[in-house]
């Protein structure tokens, strides 16, 4: 009888690890010959379209291919298709839990209650967020911003962040939601809204390209420090595994350090601005010592 029970307890084991691998992502790649992964449409200079070639291009987009070429090599596929959806940071959790996407590197934080949805990868960027005010508005700090309006944008960790902020803080402020860091940039020139909260390096970019930039200034302190790391479906260890490795390559290669020089410091599509962002402290600390770990997690 226990030879019995052992022999069908291995059977069902068998039968989950098949399961599994029929539900992998890798598996799910090869049989439809075709990756999906999704995009943003205007997070400079993480993931965007460069209106001068309609082509995606940007920071974590550079490394969105890099990964897709160790998924060829991973599966013999050279001719693997490559489709590109747009996504927005509103329904890429969605997207990614009901199987559209297979993966997504834009500029999206990696924290705990994300991971209770989805997986994350090893870290590809650190960032910081502040305030983007004019010049004239007489805001300096979040306190600031009571008995005013400041724009974020819907579905991020700043949104999360400010809406909590003002509510523990007992402010009067109105927190206004826009679908797109673009719209929301519009919203704060077009008085809208007194400030724009977001990451520090995401309105340093949106900055860059405005004609009436001389006007605003990023000010404040930086409360949040966040991971940004690409995007995958959970329980599934071998896409993660390959996805890690690749990533940590790139890093340790000291070919992420060569991207970060080429989106942050040279001049970039469609008009040639330069962001002349440094690179971190941080920054340089997570190209030494790769990891898929949080500040949650320190």
């Amino acid at each position: 009888m226990r030879n019995v029970i052992a022999a069908s307890l291995a059977m069902l084991c068998s039968f989950s690890v098949v399961a599994e691998e029929l539900g992998s992502t890798l598996d799910k790649i090869k049989a439809d010959g075709v990756i999906v992964v999704g995009f943003r449409e205007s997070s400079v200079p993480w993931a965007y379209v460069d209106s001068n070639s309609n082509q995606v291009v940007g920071y974590a987009r550079d490394i969105t291919l890099r990964v897709v070429d160790a998924i060829k090599q991973k599966l013999d596929l050279p001719n693997l298709q490559l489709r590109s959806i747009p996504i927005t940071a509103q329904n890429r959790i969605s997207l990614m839990q009901n199987g559209t996407l297979d993966l997504e590197c834009n500029s999206t934080t990696n924290n705990a209650e994300r991971r209770r949805q989805v997986a994350f990868s090893t870290t590809i960027a650190v960032t910081e967020t502040q305030l983007l005010t004019r010049k004239d508005s007489g805001i300096q700090s979040l306190k600031d911003l009571d008995g005013k309006s400041v724009v974020v944008t819907a579905g991020s960790t700043s949104e999360r962040f400010m809406r909590r902020y003002v509510q523990e803080h007992n402010m009067k402020t109105n927190v206004v939601s826009a679908r797109d860091h673009s719209q929301s940039f519009i919203m704060l020139q077009t008085n809208r809204a007194a400030a724009f909260f977001m990451d520090r390096d995401v309105l340093a970019a949106l900055l860059s390209k405005a004609r009436d930039a001389d006007q605003y200034a990023l000010t404040g302190e930086m409360p949040t420090k966040e991971t940004l790391a690409c995007m995958m479906r959970k329980d599934d260890p071998q896409f993660k595994a390959l996805v890690d490795e690749t990533i940590t390559q790139l890093h340790l290669s000291g070919e992420t350090a060569r991207l970060y020089t080429k989106w942050f410091l040279e001049p970039i599509a469609p008009d040639g601005v330069v962001l002349n962002t440094p690179m971190s402290e941080s920054m340089k600390e997570l190209f030494a010592h790769p990891s898929d770990k949080t500040f949650e997690d320190q």
